[in-house]
């Protein structure tokens, strides 16, 4: 049976009917109450700075020993962040580096900048940095994703370490997307730093705030913060003065808030495994974020399959450059997980 072309859109918000979704990535927890405090009194429906909320800056320079405030600026999601990184760090016609899998959105928004993606092929989800080292030279920066969206594996420490020294040696911009940062089950996490590094997190992870769109770029290269600044001047300007002030709020919740969601999503985590290595699976055991990546056949034609047939939505791989691969997010409670899961098995069986 053939299928229409896939994208993200015909699944995104889709909910409702029967349907079990494993497909966006956004997190079914609540936000932590503290987010909601400021909603009472809040009047203020006027401009705000391009740059960003300086409280919100301020607070976030708190957790980030050795930064100042101006060295951030928030914007409107962790996809803005990276748009206006990668839009003031290269020209049209050279090399970004991305590791592969890669999140969905990083090869369209290279592409877009009229730049070319330079693809790194990993192993297990593994960067080698033998092989990083051959490509690194011809490109114009890299972009590391870790934990990954959509394999849900950590780079090990000593790879990033040798990472940044070779990327500050050779004076390339390395972007560090880290927005699942506070989701990992293995270690704690390794921040990149460097002269020439941007990184980009968001509120929507961590904090459950998907639609609130807050998200921030931070470097010690003053030269490419206030070019991103200019940039947002003429694009989106500020961001929403609402959801920064509810940022705000969230950086004042406990860690305990975090710590309580992690053991969530590491239940979780622990029982699709354990479940799809069951199912006879080939799969990647994720160390962090709230994907898995398991090898199956003609993905495209199997998304497909389970969402008109059996209604369950899942992401087929070749969206993160993994054909014969499709992307579950477990970003829903274990019943739904099982149910589903229970679904995926009978159309296997019947296949």
């Amino acid at each position: 049976m053939s299928h229409p072309p896939l994208h993200s859109s015909m699944f995104i918000g889709v909910q409702g009917d029967g349907i079990i979704s494993f497909g966006s990535g956004q997190p079914d927890l609540p936000p932590p109450k503290e987010v909601f405090s400021c909603l009472p009194t809040y009047h203020d429906f006027k401009y705000g700075p391009v740059q960003g909320s300086e409280k919100l800056r301020k607070a976030l320079a708190l957790e980030y020993r050795g930064f100042s405030h101006e060295n951030f600026v928030i914007t409107n999601g962790a996809s803005e962040a990276l748009d206006l990184t990668l839009r003031v760090i290269a020209k049209p016609g050279e090399k970004i580096l991305l590791h592969v899998p890669y999140y969905y959105a990083y090869k369209p928004l290279v592409e877009l900048n009229h730049y070319i993606p330079s693809l790194l092929p990993t192993h297990d989800g593994k960067i080698d940095f033998a092989d990083f080292e051959k490509m690194v030279p011809d490109v114009k920066a890299v972009v590391i994703n870790s934990p990954s969206n959509p394999t849900g594996r950590i780079q090990e420490i000593p790879t990033l370490k040798k990472i940044e020294k070779i990327t500050d040696d050779l004076n390339i911009p390395l972007i560090s997307d880290e927005v699942y940062k506070d989701l990992i089950y293995e270690r704690e996490n390794y921040m990149l730093h460097g002269r020439r590094v941007i990184t980009v997190n968001s509120f929507s992870k961590t904090f459950a705030m998907c639609g609130f769109r807050v998200g921030y770029l931070f470097s010690t290269d003053k030269e490419i913060v206030d070019r991103a600044i200019t940039l947002k001047t003429h694009t989106s300007m500020n961001t929403n003065i609402l959801g920064q002030e509810m940022a705000y709020h969230a950086t004042t919740a406990p860690k305990s808030f975090i710590e309580s969601h992690l053991k969530i999503w590491k239940e979780r985590r622990d029982f699709i495994y354990s479940e799809m290595v069951k199912m006879g699976l080939e799969v990647w055991k994720p160390e962090g974020a709230f994907y898995i990546l398991p090898k199956i056949q003609n993905s495209e034609q199997f998304v497909w399959d389970m969402f008109q047939k059996h209604k369950v939505i899942t992401y087929p791989g070749e969206w993160f450059g993994a054909p014969n691969r499709v992307r579950f997010s477990f970003a829903l409670d274990i019943g739904k997980i099982e149910e589903g899961l229970e679904r995926v098995e009978q159309y296997l069986k019947e296949r």
